[in-house]
Protein backbone atom coordinates (compact mmCIF):
# COMPACT_ATOMS: atom_id res chain seq x y z
CA UNK A 1 0.00 0.00 0.00
CA UNK A 2 3.26 2.32 0.23
CA UNK A 3 2.84 3.57 -3.38
CA UNK A 4 -1.09 3.87 -3.09
CA UNK A 5 -3.40 6.09 -1.53
CA UNK A 6 -5.73 4.46 0.54
CA UNK A 7 -9.36 5.00 0.40
CA UNK A 8 -11.73 3.71 2.60
CA UNK A 9 -15.47 3.34 1.07
CA UNK A 10 -17.96 3.52 3.67
CA UNK A 11 -21.24 2.41 2.69
CA UNK A 12 -24.53 1.16 3.84
CA UNK A 13 -25.28 2.74 7.15
CA UNK A 14 -28.21 3.21 9.61
CA UNK A 15 -31.21 4.61 6.60
CA UNK A 16 -33.24 4.53 4.80
CA UNK A 17 -31.69 4.37 2.43
CA UNK A 18 -29.25 1.33 2.56
CA UNK A 19 -29.72 -0.01 -0.71
CA UNK A 20 -29.52 2.96 -2.70
CA UNK A 21 -26.26 3.76 -0.19
CA UNK A 22 -24.97 0.17 -1.33
CA UNK A 23 -25.34 0.74 -5.47
CA UNK A 24 -23.35 3.80 -5.07
CA UNK A 25 -21.00 2.43 -3.11
CA UNK A 26 -20.39 -0.72 -5.79
CA UNK A 27 -20.28 2.42 -8.87
CA UNK A 28 -17.19 4.32 -7.27
CA UNK A 29 -15.36 1.29 -6.08
CA UNK A 30 -15.86 -0.15 -9.82
CA UNK A 31 -14.49 3.23 -11.36
CA UNK A 32 -11.36 3.56 -8.88
CA UNK A 33 -7.89 3.02 -10.34
CA UNK A 34 -6.53 0.06 -8.48
CA UNK A 35 -3.39 1.06 -9.24
CA UNK A 36 -3.29 4.39 -7.91
CA UNK A 37 -6.06 3.85 -5.07
CA UNK A 38 -5.93 0.16 -2.28
CA UNK A 39 -9.57 0.45 -1.65
CA UNK A 40 -11.05 -1.05 1.81
CA UNK A 41 -14.63 -1.51 1.59
CA UNK A 42 -16.55 -1.01 5.25
CA UNK A 43 -19.92 -1.68 5.47
CA UNK A 44 -21.74 -0.37 7.73
CA UNK A 45 -25.64 -2.62 8.12
CA UNK A 46 -28.80 -1.21 9.07
CA UNK A 47 -28.15 -2.79 12.65
CA UNK A 48 -24.99 -0.23 12.68
CA UNK A 49 -21.97 -3.21 12.89
CA UNK A 50 -19.18 -1.99 10.82
CA UNK A 51 -17.77 -5.17 9.12
CA UNK A 52 -14.68 -5.17 7.15
CA UNK A 53 -14.27 -7.36 3.94
CA UNK A 54 -12.76 -9.73 6.42
CA UNK A 55 -14.67 -9.97 9.49
CA UNK A 56 -11.77 -11.48 11.66
CA UNK A 57 -9.81 -7.72 10.73
CA UNK A 58 -10.51 -5.68 13.45
CA UNK A 59 -11.37 -2.23 12.85
CA UNK A 60 -9.00 0.61 12.67
CA UNK A 61 -8.17 3.67 10.68
CA UNK A 62 -4.84 2.32 10.26
CA UNK A 63 -3.46 2.27 6.95
CA UNK A 64 -6.52 4.71 5.71
CA UNK A 65 -5.57 8.00 3.82
CA UNK A 66 -8.79 9.62 2.93
CA UNK A 67 -12.36 8.22 3.47
CA UNK A 68 -15.08 8.00 0.59
CA UNK A 69 -18.31 8.40 2.55
CA UNK A 70 -20.91 7.06 0.35
CA UNK A 71 -24.09 7.34 2.67
CA UNK A 72 -27.23 8.78 2.14
CA UNK A 73 -29.76 9.94 4.17
CA UNK A 74 -29.58 9.82 8.45
CA UNK A 75 -26.28 8.78 10.19
CA UNK A 76 -24.08 9.61 6.97
CA UNK A 77 -25.07 12.38 5.20
CA UNK A 78 -26.02 14.59 8.21
CA UNK A 79 -22.53 15.18 9.38
CA UNK A 80 -22.19 12.15 11.56
CA UNK A 81 -19.53 10.04 9.95
CA UNK A 82 -17.96 13.59 8.86
CA UNK A 83 -17.83 14.22 12.62
CA UNK A 84 -16.40 10.99 13.35
CA UNK A 85 -13.88 11.34 10.87
CA UNK A 86 -12.53 14.91 12.25
CA UNK A 87 -12.38 13.96 15.55
CA UNK A 88 -10.01 10.99 13.97
CA UNK A 89 -8.26 13.52 11.94
CA UNK A 90 -8.56 11.43 8.56
CA UNK A 91 -9.31 13.49 5.33
CA UNK A 92 -12.84 12.63 3.91
CA UNK A 93 -14.63 13.28 0.44
CA UNK A 94 -17.38 15.92 0.98
CA UNK A 95 -18.84 18.73 3.19
CA UNK A 96 -17.87 19.05 6.41
CA UNK A 97 -20.15 18.34 9.67
CA UNK A 98 -22.06 21.79 9.32
CA UNK A 99 -22.60 22.08 5.14
CA UNK A 100 -23.91 18.12 5.77
CA UNK A 101 -26.25 18.91 8.60
CA UNK A 102 -27.53 22.06 7.25
CA UNK A 103 -27.98 20.50 3.82
CA UNK A 104 -29.74 17.29 5.21
CA UNK A 105 -32.01 19.56 7.11
CA UNK A 106 -34.37 20.86 4.82
CA UNK A 107 -35.91 23.28 7.36
CA UNK A 108 -32.46 24.63 8.16
CA UNK A 109 -31.23 24.54 4.16
CA UNK A 110 -33.97 26.58 3.31
CA UNK A 111 -34.12 29.21 6.19
CA UNK A 112 -30.18 29.81 5.50
CA UNK A 113 -30.89 29.84 1.43
CA UNK A 114 -33.77 32.42 2.44
CA UNK A 115 -31.11 34.53 4.43
CA UNK A 116 -28.40 34.77 1.23
CA UNK A 117 -31.41 35.92 -0.50
CA UNK A 118 -31.67 32.63 -2.86
CA UNK A 119 -34.90 32.56 -4.70
CA UNK A 120 -36.77 29.46 -3.72
CA UNK A 121 -40.73 28.06 -3.04
CA UNK A 122 -42.90 28.91 0.06
CA UNK A 123 -42.91 26.22 3.09
CA UNK A 124 -43.93 25.87 6.04
CA UNK A 125 -42.04 23.94 9.23
CA UNK A 126 -44.31 21.70 11.13
CA UNK A 127 -42.88 19.33 14.60
CA UNK A 128 -44.33 15.85 15.14
CA UNK A 129 -44.99 17.21 18.63
CA UNK A 130 -47.08 19.67 17.13
CA UNK A 131 -49.07 17.23 14.54
CA UNK A 132 -49.79 14.99 17.08
CA UNK A 133 -50.99 17.53 19.66
CA UNK A 134 -52.95 19.78 17.11
CA UNK A 135 -53.78 18.01 14.02
CA UNK A 136 -56.73 20.49 13.26
CA UNK A 137 -54.84 23.66 14.07
CA UNK A 138 -51.67 22.13 11.72
CA UNK A 139 -53.84 21.20 8.60
CA UNK A 140 -55.24 24.92 8.96
CA UNK A 141 -52.09 26.38 8.71
CA UNK A 142 -51.22 24.50 5.74
CA UNK A 143 -54.15 25.30 4.22
CA UNK A 144 -54.15 28.78 4.67
CA UNK A 145 -50.30 28.92 4.10
CA UNK A 146 -49.36 26.62 1.52
CA UNK A 147 -53.12 25.51 -0.12
CA UNK A 148 -53.68 22.12 -2.14
CA UNK A 149 -51.71 20.74 -4.00
CA UNK A 150 -48.73 20.75 -1.52
CA UNK A 151 -45.91 18.63 -1.11
CA UNK A 152 -45.05 17.19 2.57
CA UNK A 153 -41.79 15.66 3.76
CA UNK A 154 -39.81 14.77 6.21
CA UNK A 155 -37.36 17.24 7.21
CA UNK A 156 -34.77 15.36 7.18
CA UNK A 157 -34.15 12.39 4.67
CA UNK A 158 -33.35 12.08 0.94
CA UNK A 159 -33.87 10.00 -1.90
CA UNK A 160 -37.73 11.12 -1.76
CA UNK A 161 -38.51 8.86 0.73
CA UNK A 162 -41.70 9.50 2.77
CA UNK A 163 -42.57 12.46 0.46
CA UNK A 164 -45.92 12.49 -0.89
CA UNK A 165 -48.13 15.21 -3.18
CA UNK A 166 -51.32 15.84 -1.57
CA UNK A 167 -53.79 17.43 -3.76
CA UNK A 168 -56.88 18.03 -1.68
CA UNK A 169 -57.63 18.32 2.04
CA UNK A 170 -58.84 14.97 3.17
CA UNK A 171 -55.58 13.18 2.00
CA UNK A 172 -52.91 15.84 4.22
CA UNK A 173 -53.64 13.47 7.19
CA UNK A 174 -52.38 10.23 6.06
CA UNK A 175 -49.48 12.43 4.44
CA UNK A 176 -48.05 13.77 7.68
CA UNK A 177 -48.30 10.69 9.24
CA UNK A 178 -46.25 9.28 6.64
CA UNK A 179 -43.96 11.95 7.14
CA UNK A 180 -43.91 11.91 11.04
CA UNK A 181 -43.05 7.73 11.26
CA UNK A 182 -39.39 8.85 9.25
CA UNK A 183 -38.53 12.44 11.44
CA UNK A 184 -39.58 14.70 14.53
CA UNK A 185 -39.55 18.09 11.73
CA UNK A 186 -41.95 17.82 8.60
CA UNK A 187 -41.72 20.72 5.69
CA UNK A 188 -45.02 21.22 3.47
CA UNK A 189 -44.05 22.89 0.33
CA UNK A 190 -46.23 25.03 -2.15
CA UNK A 191 -46.45 23.02 -5.42
CA UNK A 192 -45.02 24.78 -8.42
CA UNK A 193 -45.45 23.73 -12.02
CA UNK A 194 -42.35 23.02 -13.10
CA UNK A 195 -39.53 21.58 -14.74
CA UNK A 196 -36.91 19.64 -12.41
CA UNK A 197 -32.92 20.79 -13.58
CA UNK A 198 -29.79 19.63 -11.36
CA UNK A 199 -26.38 20.85 -11.30
CA UNK A 200 -23.74 18.98 -10.25
CA UNK A 201 -21.09 21.23 -8.11
CA UNK A 202 -17.22 20.32 -7.37
CA UNK A 203 -14.99 22.06 -5.41
CA UNK A 204 -13.73 23.38 -2.03
CA UNK A 205 -13.34 27.54 -1.60
CA UNK A 206 -13.18 27.83 -5.51
CA UNK A 207 -16.42 25.76 -6.92
CA UNK A 208 -17.31 25.19 -10.55
CA UNK A 209 -20.60 23.42 -12.20
CA UNK A 210 -21.89 21.33 -14.28
CA UNK A 211 -23.95 21.85 -17.47
CA UNK A 212 -27.39 21.74 -16.41
CA UNK A 213 -29.29 18.67 -16.87
CA UNK A 214 -33.37 18.01 -16.87
CA UNK A 215 -35.29 15.13 -14.94
CA UNK A 216 -38.50 14.45 -16.57
CA UNK A 217 -40.83 11.34 -14.78
CA UNK A 218 -43.32 9.57 -15.80
CA UNK A 219 -44.88 9.41 -12.50
CA UNK A 220 -46.63 12.44 -10.46
CA UNK A 221 -43.17 13.10 -9.12
CA UNK A 222 -39.42 12.30 -8.96
CA UNK A 223 -39.87 9.65 -6.23
CA UNK A 224 -37.97 7.01 -5.07
CA UNK A 225 -38.64 3.91 -6.99
CA UNK A 226 -38.20 6.67 -10.33
CA UNK A 227 -34.82 7.81 -8.92
CA UNK A 228 -33.74 3.94 -8.33
CA UNK A 229 -35.63 0.75 -9.13
CA UNK A 230 -38.02 1.42 -11.90
CA UNK A 231 -36.12 3.04 -14.51
CA UNK A 232 -39.41 5.81 -14.69
CA UNK A 233 -37.24 8.78 -15.28
CA UNK A 234 -35.59 9.91 -18.16
CA UNK A 235 -32.39 12.25 -17.92
CA UNK A 236 -32.04 15.25 -20.59
CA UNK A 237 -28.22 16.00 -20.16
CA UNK A 238 -27.53 19.26 -20.98
CA UNK A 239 -30.73 20.45 -20.32
CA UNK A 240 -33.22 21.84 -23.46
CA UNK A 241 -33.05 25.61 -21.58
CA UNK A 242 -32.61 28.89 -22.76
CA UNK A 243 -28.39 29.79 -22.63
CA UNK A 244 -28.66 32.58 -19.95
CA UNK A 245 -31.10 30.31 -17.78
CA UNK A 246 -28.60 27.79 -17.70
CA UNK A 247 -25.63 29.94 -16.71
CA UNK A 248 -28.12 31.12 -14.18
CA UNK A 249 -28.90 28.02 -12.75
CA UNK A 250 -24.85 27.47 -12.88
CA UNK A 251 -24.61 30.57 -11.19
CA UNK A 252 -27.11 30.17 -8.16
CA UNK A 253 -25.62 26.35 -7.92
CA UNK A 254 -22.61 27.65 -7.00
CA UNK A 255 -24.55 30.34 -4.82
CA UNK A 256 -26.09 27.92 -3.04
CA UNK A 257 -23.24 25.80 -2.44
CA UNK A 258 -21.00 28.20 -1.01
CA UNK A 259 -24.58 29.73 1.11
CA UNK A 260 -23.92 26.36 3.70
CA UNK A 261 -20.07 26.39 3.20
CA UNK A 262 -20.18 23.38 1.31
CA UNK A 263 -16.96 21.47 0.09
CA UNK A 264 -16.27 18.32 -2.54
CA UNK A 265 -19.30 17.73 -3.83
CA UNK A 266 -23.06 18.53 -4.04
CA UNK A 267 -26.33 18.53 -6.57
CA UNK A 268 -28.41 21.32 -6.57
CA UNK A 269 -31.88 20.59 -8.03
CA UNK A 270 -34.37 23.62 -8.91
CA UNK A 271 -37.54 24.42 -10.69
CA UNK A 272 -38.20 26.16 -13.41
CA UNK A 273 -41.55 27.20 -13.35
CA UNK A 274 -43.47 26.73 -16.59
CA UNK A 275 -45.23 29.93 -16.16
CA UNK A 276 -42.45 32.79 -15.77
CA UNK A 277 -39.14 30.95 -16.34
CA UNK A 278 -38.06 31.47 -13.27
CA UNK A 279 -35.26 29.36 -11.14
CA UNK A 280 -35.89 28.37 -8.07
CA UNK A 281 -33.91 27.00 -5.76
CA UNK A 282 -35.19 23.37 -4.13
CA UNK A 283 -32.45 21.75 -2.35
CA UNK A 284 -29.11 20.92 -2.31
CA UNK A 285 -28.10 17.01 -1.91
CA UNK A 286 -24.23 16.95 -0.31
CA UNK A 287 -23.96 13.27 -0.97
CA UNK A 288 -25.38 12.46 -4.17
CA UNK A 289 -26.28 9.49 -5.98
CA UNK A 290 -23.65 7.55 -7.41
CA UNK A 291 -25.39 4.44 -9.25
CA UNK A 292 -26.24 3.99 -13.30
CA UNK A 293 -29.47 6.15 -12.78
CA UNK A 294 -27.50 8.92 -10.78
CA UNK A 295 -27.72 12.64 -12.13
CA UNK A 296 -24.07 14.03 -10.42
CA UNK A 297 -21.67 11.48 -12.60
CA UNK A 298 -23.38 12.13 -15.91
CA UNK A 299 -23.82 15.63 -15.38
CA UNK A 300 -19.88 15.48 -14.98
CA UNK A 301 -19.08 13.07 -17.93
CA UNK A 302 -21.78 15.25 -20.40
CA UNK A 303 -19.14 18.46 -19.28
CA UNK A 304 -15.80 16.91 -19.91
CA UNK A 305 -15.15 15.15 -17.07
CA UNK A 306 -14.75 10.75 -16.95
CA UNK A 307 -16.59 8.69 -13.86
CA UNK A 308 -12.76 7.79 -13.02
CA UNK A 309 -11.51 11.38 -13.13
CA UNK A 310 -14.58 12.83 -11.03
CA UNK A 311 -13.33 10.34 -8.53
CA UNK A 312 -9.63 11.59 -8.89
CA UNK A 313 -10.66 15.40 -7.87
CA UNK A 314 -12.99 14.00 -5.31
CA UNK A 315 -10.24 12.21 -3.25
CA UNK A 316 -8.03 15.13 -4.25
CA UNK A 317 -10.28 17.87 -3.08
CA UNK A 318 -10.69 15.92 0.46
CA UNK A 319 -6.84 15.90 1.02
CA UNK A 320 -6.58 19.21 0.16
CA UNK A 321 -9.24 20.46 2.42
CA UNK A 322 -7.67 18.44 5.11
CA UNK A 323 -3.99 19.78 4.50
CA UNK A 324 -5.85 23.25 4.38
CA UNK A 325 -7.51 22.49 7.41
CA UNK A 326 -4.26 21.57 9.10
CA UNK A 327 -2.73 25.82 9.08
CA UNK A 328 -5.66 26.32 11.71
CA UNK A 329 -4.29 26.62 15.19
CA UNK A 330 -6.67 24.62 17.56
CA UNK A 331 -5.05 25.65 21.15
CA UNK A 332 -3.34 28.95 23.05
CA UNK A 333 0.03 28.25 24.23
Amino acid sequence: MANKIGVAVIHGGRSGEHEVSLQSAASVMEAMDRNKYEVIPIKITKEGEWLLPEPSIPFTFQGIDVVFPVLHGTNGEDGTIQGLLELANIPYVGGGVAASAVGMDKSLMKAVFAYHGLPQANFLTVLRQQWEKNPDTVKGEVAAQMGFPCFVKPANLGSSVGISKVSEPAELGAALDLAASFDRKIIIEEFIAAREIEVAVLGNDSAKASIPGEIKSKKDFYDYEAKYTDGNAQLFIPADIPPDTSEEARRLAVAAYKAIDCAGMARVDFFLTKETGKLLVNEINTIPGFTKFSMYPKLWEATGLSYPKLIDELIELALERHKDKSKSVFGVD
